[in-house]
Parts: structure tokens; sequence; C-alpha cells
């Protein structure tokens, strides 16, 4: 039985994310934990731009995902937890840059926050993943 993207028709549509995803019992599942805006060498990429820190933690969770041997569209659920004051929209943006037109996307969920590990953060995300 493959992964179930359920989308029901009394619920709102929207093509970013999915209401609900069905794993079959068996599954590999791969979690990911909070990826925020540090690169290879410890340092925080685009301090005070939340963009680009969305870009760098997107790119830190595919780096998880290939090193699993899995891709975006492996995807079942995406937490996003950001800073109260940064620009959801352009943490957003980031997403769908990466996203892009791809069928089927994860279920998300967003949580804004008072802060995060370390005050230079804007955002973190973190994931799970099914692998075939």
């Amino acid at each position: 039985m493959p992964v179930q993207h359920l989308n029901p028709e009394t619920l709102h549509s929207n093509p970013v994310f999915t209401q609900a995803i069905l794993v079959p019992a068996g599954t590999r599942t791969l979690l990911i934990g909070g990826q925020n805006a540090v690169d290879r060498s410890g340092e925080i990429v685009g301090k005070g731009d939340v963009a680009a820190q969305s870009a760098q933690a997107l790119r830190n969770l595919a780096a998880v995902l290939e090193a699993a041997g899995a891709k975006l569209e492996d995807l079942v659920k995406v937490t996003v937890i950001i800073d109260h004051t940064a620009d959801l929209r352009a943490a957003f943006g980031a997403w769908m840059s990466l996203w892009g037109t791809r069928a089927n996307p994860p279920a998300v969920t967003v949580l804004r926050v008072a802060g995060l590990a370390n005050p230079d953060y804007l955002i973190e995300v973190e994931a799970q993943a099914v692998l075939a």
C-alpha cells in the first residue's frame, strides 16, 4: 500500500500542503531533527534575514534527505518553527522555490515562537519522510 495524501472535500484545499497523509504499516520512516541556518562550518547564514535563513535550513534538510537516500517528494510532514517577529511570507517563498510545482506536498504545521535556541536563529525546520 503506498502513502496516501488525503484532502477531504469538506476542508480547504491548498496546493502548498496536504491535510493528512496515511502511511502504511512497516514503512521506513526518517525523522529529521530541526534544521536551521547553520552552514557546514557552524556559521549562521543570513543573520537578520529570514529568507536567507530559510533557504539554508532547507538546504540542510535536503542534505539530510539525500544522505538517507530520500528526496523531497518523500516528505510527509514538515514543521516550521519561526521567530514571531520574522516574516512568514519570506520563509514561505524559500519553501516554494524548493518545492516548486511538485504534486502531493507534505502536511505542514507552522509555529510562531518567542525565540529559538540561538537569538540569531529566525527559523528551524523539522520533518518526517517515508522511504520507499
